[in-house]
């Protein structure tokens, strides 16, 4: 025993030296390269000065980024996020310059921005020198992973030896998208886990599940994680009572929309015992939060200042350094695939350029590094329950298409994600269960604007015999990794250049989900029926339901409670679509269902719209700028998966479907059950919203009779 205490001793010293070494060569190199970087006195130095100035400075650097760099992030908590990031480079600077100011020769010195970038190089050249020493050494490798568990674990409780669950999200990606990329060799870590090829016996089972109407991560992650997705008709839409619009990737609206589940379903959350909430809309009841974007608009405190997450990953500038370069380098990418598809005219396409580049960047890099790292310091601090949200694939797929070459790249680069997580739980104080997830899926198509030249809003107001605009403006993507960012900068997550307010409130407010659309009339206090709107605009119905880019109408009727309708005058009551489907019948089985309920809905608009569907080769019309979209009813976005190991109970028997995220999240917390994990405690005083729960009307309104 204590001749191999001596050899790991040996050996971490070694690899020390290495690293000294390493750097010590650097330093030297980057000397010789940069103009303001120098190891020699003005008068000049022998070699060996130089080489001993040369390791007295990384030797020093290294000590300092090793014993003063914790404490200068455990100070900076209070600052945003991303503003950390681009903080880490200017404090790792200020190290160098202290190491070379401790040289006793004082030989060593440098201008303040050459040694920003020195000291970038230094830190990722020891970090990767370290890691490629360590990598045949389990002990050594079990050690940099500790790095990352959150330093408060040594003074709490002993950890249990039941097993933790960790739910990963992988926002958007649809059930076929998995299973197809799988079969193309793109996600080895899913492929063995499913035991496809080679004979070997698989450990996961993959079931598909179907959403709601609103097919987006708002409604089925709020389901998921709170249990009730009540009232969410779709990923905006315009609340009469307190004429506000709610936006579910804005941080009031997600605070808001979590307080109502909470209420809806008798308890805070899935998450709400010993459970970790990383990269979400919501928290799910967790007492450990990062990137959540429901607390974004708290005042920062002890609760929500995510110490688990960037601390234990800023603790380590060489986490900031990688990060920051794949960053640059994403950026190229996308720049670079964005040309590609330009020079190709490749169609459908949509708009790259702006800020889009950053956002990509800050999806597929920055929330993905700090979220697995965040995940991974949940594991070895033993918590019971984690839940987190990767966006990457979402954002790509939005602007590349679903299928197209650059979203399939993001899935291979989350394979490794998945792969490293499980390494990880190999070296967790207990056992863990890995669940892998999906809120929806994509469809692909053109925008409605792309192949009519105009948008939904001018297509409104052309039916209410109001002006239209020469030309058509663009309706801004409502993707979740751009409001993710600018929360994580502390900026004011709202949707600037999207208008939500009319001109005059007699003019309809026209709100796009995905191929989702909602039109509501603001000076109208109450949900208008189809007499009303025809009284009103006699031309509006009609001009929607036979656009060839309609798939189908919800309206409230005065006669039926409500109707879908159609082109050539169909007209369905809701009681009726079991029987007649009439133009949800290419929707496939589930469409009735969930458009019944969406009807019951408080706050569902005046008019639903959903976009036309071709089952064909499943393309939708997204009523936003995005050639891969969610949102409606239509192809693969209301198609997600769940992908649970075969020691958990299946999701469902034999020949059943998986219907709705309230759902899934019956099923979660059956599986916590099992785990003897925490149980979400429920008030039985404060009963679950019933489904089709009526809808307050005013007085002389006839009240909707199906609701």
């Amino acid at each position: 025993m204590r001749g191999e205490r001596w050899r790991r001793i040996a050996s971490q010293a070694g690899r020390s030296v290495a690293v000294w070494a390493v750097s010590t060569v650097t330093l030297l190199v980057l000397a010789g390269i940069l103009p303001d970087f120098r190891l020699r006195a003005a008068d000049g130095d022998s070699a060996t000065d130089i080489a001993v100035t040369a390791a007295f400075g990384a030797g020093a650097f290294g000590v300092l980024s090793a014993v003063v760099w914790p404490l200068l992030v455990r100070l900076l908590l209070l600052v945003p996020a991303l503003v950390l990031g681009l903080l880490v480079f200017f404090l790792n600077g200020a190290l160098l310059l202290l190491a070379l100011r401790l040289d006793p020769g004082e030989r060593g010195a440098a201008a303040p921005e050459t040694a920003v970038v020195v000291a970038a190089v230094m830190s990722a050249v020891a970090s990767a020198t370290g890691a490629a020493l360590a990598v045949r050494d389990d002990d050594s490798y079990r050690r940099r992973l500790y790095r990352l568990a959150d330093r408060r674990r040594r003074s709490g409780p002993p950890c249990p030896a039941t097993h933790g669950t960790v739910f990963l999200q992988l926002d958007g990606v649809g059930h076929d998208v998995l299973t197809q990329a799988v079969g193309k060799g793109l996600m080895p870590t899913v492929a063995r886990w499913l035991g496809t090829g080679d004979g070997r016996r698989p450990t996961h089972r993959l079931t598909p599940w179907r959403t709601d109407w609103s097919s987006q991560t708002g409604a089925s992650q709020l389901g998921i994680l709170h249990g009730s997705n009540h009232d969410v008709p779709a990923f905006r839409w315009y609340e009469k009572d307190t004429r506000e619009v709610v936006v579910c990737n804005r941080p009031t609206s997600a605070a808001e929309l979590q307080r109502r589940a909470a209420r809806n379903a008798g308890h805070d959350g899935l998450l709400a015992v010993d459970g970790a909430s990383r990269g979400n809309l919501f928290s799910g009841g967790a007492g450990e939060q990062a990137l959540v974007l429901s607390i974004a608009t708290r005042r920062r405190s002890r609760e929500n200042r995510s110490r688990a997450g960037y601390f234990a990953y800023f603790s380590d500038p060489a986490n900031a350094v990688r990060t920051a370069l794949s960053f640059v380098a994403e950026v190229g990418r996308e720049i670079g695939q964005s040309a590609r598809a330009r020079l190709r005219k490749q169609r459908p396409r949509v708009s790259r350029g702006g800020l889009y580049p950053l956002v990509r960047a800050f999806a597929t890099v920055v929330e993905r590094d700090v979220v697995v790292a965040a995940v991974m310091g949940d594991m070895l601090a033993g918590r019971t329950a984690v839940y987190a949200d990767l966006v990457a694939y979402d954002e790509v797929a939005h602007h590349s298409g679903p299928a197209g070459r650059d979203a399939e790249k993001v899935l291979a680069r989350l394979d490794r994600s998945l792969a490293l997580i499980e390494k990880v739980a190999e070296h967790a104080p207990r056992p863990y269960r890995i669940v892998v997830l999906s809120d929806h899926g994509q469809s692909p198509g053109e925008t409605f604007r792309a192949r009519y030249g105009l948008t939904l809003g001018d297509l409104v107001r052309a039916g209410c015999g109001l002006p239209v605009p020469r030309r058509a403006e663009r309706t801004r993507s409502g993707a979740e990794a751009r409001a993710a960012a600018r929360a994580a900068l502390r900026i004011h997550v709202g949707e600037s250049g999207e208008r939500h307010s009319p001109a005059r409130r007699s003019e309809p407010i026209v709100l796009a989900s995905g191929n989702l659309g909602l039109v509501s009339f603001p000076d109208v206090p109450h949900r208008m029926s189809k007499e009303e709107i025809d009284a009103r605009h006699p031309g509006l119905l009609p001009t929607l339901a036979n656009h060839p880019g309609i798939g189908f109408l919800l309206v409230r009727s005065e006669r039926y409670g409500g109707v879908v309708l159609g082109a050539y005058g169909a007209e369905i009551p809701l009681d009726e679509l079991d029987d007649d489907p009439g133009p949800l019948a290419p929707f496939g089985p589930g469409a009735a269902e969930a458009v019944r309920r969406t009807h019951g809905f408080p706050h569902t608009a005046d008019i639903m719209v959903n976009s036309f569907y071709d089952p064909a080769d499943g393309e939708v019309l997204s009523f936003e700028e995005q050639i891969g979209s969610h949102g409606g009813l239509g192809g693969a976005q209301g198609c997600p998966f769940l992908l649970s190991p075969l020691a958990l109970s299946p999701p469902v028997g034999d020949g059943a479907e998986l219907v709705g995220a309230e759902r899934v999240h019956d099923v979660l917390r059956r599986w916590l059950r099992e785990s003897d994990g925490p149980q979400v405690p429920v008030d039985d005083s404060r009963p679950r919203v019933a489904e089709n729960a009526p809808f307050a009307v005013p007085d002389g309104v006839v009240q909707d009779k199906s609701a």
